[in-house]
């Protein structure tokens, strides 16, 4: 879809973003990704409904072993985005999280897709219900189209933006454990939207 006036909607950023990830990754429930495509004014957005915490005292965090070269951005200033590689064929995108210096960050697990149907279907490759086609955290880099190149992006600045949303009058939200992780399962850091309909499978 064409979105003209992208940029002057008067979008804010998240100003949560430097507490406790847990804190975070629940107050991220009903923000917007934007994603800008080229130079012709396209655009998609979706609405994060799932997400899971992670930080350097957890075993199951991409930074419980300290800080390397390939997790650095987790430790840097919290809204930029740690893309990984993941299975040898996928991306997952999350937004780091709490002070500069500590390792911590948000898997953006599922969104509902806003705006832009078109534009996530032709980046999924493939005819899929727009149910799927972005409620999983491979699906949702793959119809932004997101990969390494978008590694310690600033979530402030195009093509990728976050913008403050809140949830619906009779939204509520739910903790549940994480999910496909061999340490800390029990752990409730995994939070959705309750019963929507975008939440992975």
């Amino acid at each position: 879809m064409k979105a003209g006036a992208s940029h002057d909607d008067h979008q804010v950023f998240p100003d949560f973003l430097d507490r406790p990830v847990d804190q975070a990754a629940r107050m991220l429930l009903g923000c917007l990704i934007i994603r800008d495509y080229g130079s012709e004014g396209e655009q998609a957005r979706v609405r994060i409904v799932e997400t899971e915490a992670y930080d350097q005292n957890d075993p199951a965090s991409h930074a419980y072993d300290g800080r390397s070269t390939r997790n650095a951005a987790l430790f840097g200033p919290s809204g930029h985005m740690y893309v990984y590689f993941t299975y040898g064929m996928h991306y997952c995108m999350n937004i780091s999280c709490q002070e500069d210096g500590f390792g911590a960050g948000v898997l953006i697990r599922a969104c509902q897709p806003v705006q832009g149907l078109d534009l996530l279907r032709s980046h999924r490759h493939g005819r899929h219900p727009d149910q799927d086609l972005t409620n999983g955290p491979a699906k949702l880099c793959q119809a932004l189209d997101i990969d390494k190149r978008h590694y310690g992006h600033d979530l402030r600045k195009p093509p990728i933006r976050l913008a403050t949303a809140g949830l619906a009058q009779d939204e509520t939200i739910t903790a549940t454990p994480r999910i496909s992780i061999s340490h800390a399962k029990e752990t409730l850091r995994r939070f959705v939207i309750t019963g929507n309909p975008y939440l992975s499978r």
